[in-house]
């Protein structure tokens, strides 16, 4: 075996790395040519033999990677290769060809970000009205008997026996008897004085709540009335009756609360990561369940400046009218936000270039400055809310979500020197946020170079087999600025730890288990409902079984925990989930090795060194390698790095296993 060689006269391996490899054909047969078209390639002896998963695999002959047990492959020195850079590779047009490389310029370009919210439809809290009692009394009889009544205005809603109500229209009788006789001849001041104590009596009975047509049956008829008729100042839906006849109630005793359900507000949550996105004004489309395939439209009218810390989201509303009544408080909303992006996170609104908004009315907007038509509030330029047109802002710097290649806390992309044939370079570039197809590039590219869109995964793995600086082996420089992790080992004796909060972690474990089972079977879903069950077991562990260095350690992996969760259930598919799963999983092994698990279930910490950066831990409850890091493309990759209990036969997992 050849223990040296020079490694940047390798490249022409490429060809037969990429063949073998990703086409699974040997590099030898003549059925590759044919494949690929008439190309005439020198055939050289290997210099050695390795893994494409596994660079560090160097065997002098054929055979099968003891990682992996995927076939070695050859690697040819090439004398004819020109010096490059340590991240730079060169391939020859056959090696382009079999890899099936394509290239993409990074241009500048207005493009959209989708933000999805989910939320209830409320009640709109200007439209509601509480009907009251103005005057203490009995309720002797409710016209309305149940919520859910649609009312007008002026119906009749209660009849009340009170007496002072009796008192006072007896009082307004006399003071008009009293009036007659004055006006028979008695002095002036006499009759004003009598007709001074009219009016009173009949603005107190006004006040407690006779309406003028009442209070003139009560003049014409001379009679005072024992019930008195409420009737509902608005019209709308009862939502709720607060009274039963028969009951007595004070000045102020809520009896119905009536809303008008013709515009209601529909309450969305946001994740704070999304806020950026999110402008006052902003259109949103929504759907219910109640109408498949219908779509409703509303606008952003108020985004609440507090966020909810055990959610992690903040309240976002939206006004819609609902004239037919088909929105019903309650429903929950699915709802869908485009935003165009442009530069620094403004939003391109060509609809509200020199526009004029209500500040506090999302849907009066006008041509020029003036007064809100609903609150009379000066209206506010739409560009102080963030909006800009297609011609004020220049497009944002943006590359297919394809070209850059991830690991961590990196972001890598290949790129073509359109100068030099065949050449590719590897580069670091800091991402903004992806919107649609394509991911806003903040750091590391120009307008106009190419990178790579397809094949990247391919030139990364001929480039880790040249020991060269890739995605998954940083330069050194870059690796020692990553952050140290929380020290795994805690000095706490797991014998002396409370064994029913050992149970509880054991718990936490075990929902863990389904989490790390379904990402190595490549099951999204259940993964997502999976992490569901770890925060609901989290949640239940008591901390008051713990004291002093017990208690602090606990505090400190338990905050671990929750930040782990919280970004795991946020994430938008498997890949990501796959990234974050590495500090949850720390934390659950330093919980594990920290509290024990209450039991002698089996525990084994499982590695591998091709995950994420520095290769990636995990739990296992068997020593069957499953690797959650890569599901099916690479699911045996790794080895049990320590057993925390003696192994337990256990054959649950041998039907899933993959060969």
């Amino acid at each position: 075996m050849k223990t040296s060689f020079n490694k940047k006269k390798v490249a022409g391996s490429l060809l037969i790395l990429v063949l073998v490899f990703f086409m699974g054909k040997s590099c030898a047969s003549s059925s590759d040519a044919s494949a690929l078209g008439d190309v005439s390639v020198e055939e050289k002896s290997p210099e050695f033999w390795t893994c494409s998963m596994h660079p560090q695999i160097n065997n002098p002959g054929p055979g099968q990677c003891p990682l992996c047990g995927m076939d070695l492959i050859p690697v040819t020195a090439d004398d004819g290769d020109e010096a490059l850079a340590p991240r730079e590779i060169k391939l020859s047009s056959r090696a382009e060809r079999l890899a099936e490389v394509e290239a993409t310029p990074v241009e500048r370009r207005a493009v959209s970000h989708e933000i999805r919210l989910v939320g209830r439809i409320g009640y709109d809290e200007t439209k509601l009205a509480h009907i009251t009692a103005w005057v203490p009394g009995r309720l002797d009889r409710l016209y309305v008997d149940y919520k859910g009544v649609s009312i007008q205005k002026n119906d009749h809603l209660v009849s009340l026996y009170s007496p002072e109500l009796l008192a006072a229209q007896v009082e307004l009788i006399q003071a008009l008897k009293t009036v007659k006789k004055v006006n028979q001849g008695q002095p002036s001041l006499l009759q004003s004085r009598s007709q001074d104590t009219v009016d009173s009596a009949r603005e107190k009975l006004r006040l407690f709540g006779l309406t003028p047509a009442q209070i003139e049956a009560i003049e014409t008829s001379k009679e005072p009335q024992d019930h008195l008729t409420i009737y509902s100042p608005v019209s709308g839906t009862v939502v709720h009756k607060d009274a039963q006849e028969g009951m007595y109630v004070k000045t102020g005793t809520r009896i119905y609360t009536i809303a008008d359900l013709s515009r209601v507000w529909v309450k969305l949550e946001a994740y704070e990561a999304d806020l950026k996105w999110l402008h006052y004004g902003q259109d949103v489309r929504f759907e219910v369940a109640a109408y498949p395939g219908e779509h409703f439209l509303g606008r952003i009218s108020f985004i609440d400046p507090l966020l909810d810390e055990k959610t992690r989201t903040v309240k976002v509303r939206i006004n819609v009218e609902n004239p037919e009544q088909a929105l019903k408080p309650g429903m929950f909303v699915r709802a869908v936000v485009q935003a165009q992006v442009a530069q620094k996170g403004k939003i391109i609104a060509p609809e509200l270039a020199g526009k004029w908004i209500s500040p506090m009315h999302p849907e009066i907007i006008k041509d020029a400055p003036g007064p809100c038509d609903i609150c009379g509030m000066p209206l506010v330029e739409a560009e102080s809310l963030g909006y800009v047109s297609a011609s004020q802002e220049e497009a944002p710097l943006v590359i297919p979500v394809t070209a850059p290649l991830f690991t961590g806390k990196r972001s890598v992309v290949y790129v073509k020197d359109p100068e030099r044939k065949g050449i590719y370079q590897g580069r670091e570039i800091v991402l903004g946020a992806r919107a649609g197809d394509f991911y806003v590039v903040e750091e590391g590219l120009e307008e106009g170079e190419l990178v790579v869109t397809k094949g990247n995964f391919k030139i990364d793995s001929a480039i880790q087999i040249l020991a060269k600086p890739s995605m998954m082996n940083p330069p050194e420089k870059d690796s020692e600025k990553v952050e140290e992790a929380m020290p795994l080992g805690l000095a706490i004796d797991s014998s002396e730890v409370d064994n029913v909060f050992s149970m509880q972690i054991g718990v936490i474990y075990s929902a863990y288990l389904k989490v790390q089972d379904a990402l190595a079977h490549d099951k999204f879903e259940d993964a997502q409902a999976a992490l569901v069950e770890v925060q609901s077991s989290l949640a239940k562990t008591d901390m008051s079984l713990l004291k002093g260095d017990e208690h602090s350690a606990w505090m400190k992996l338990k905050e671990r925990l929750e930040a782990s969760l919280k970004q795991a259930v946020k994430a938008p598919e498997i890949e990501a989930l796959r990234v974050i799963f590495s500090p949850l999983s720390d934390a659950t092994i330093t919980s594990v090795k920290t509290f024990g698990v209450g039991s002698e279930i089996p525990v084994f910490v499982v590695h591998c060194p091709m995950a994420l950066e520095d290769g990636g831990d995990w739990l296992q409850g068997d020593d069957k390698v499953r690797n959650p890091y890569f599901g099916a493309s690479m699911y045996k990759c790794g080895s049990v790095k320590e057993a925390l209990t003696k192994p337990v036969a256990d054959e649950s997992h041998e039907g899933h296993d993959h060969d």
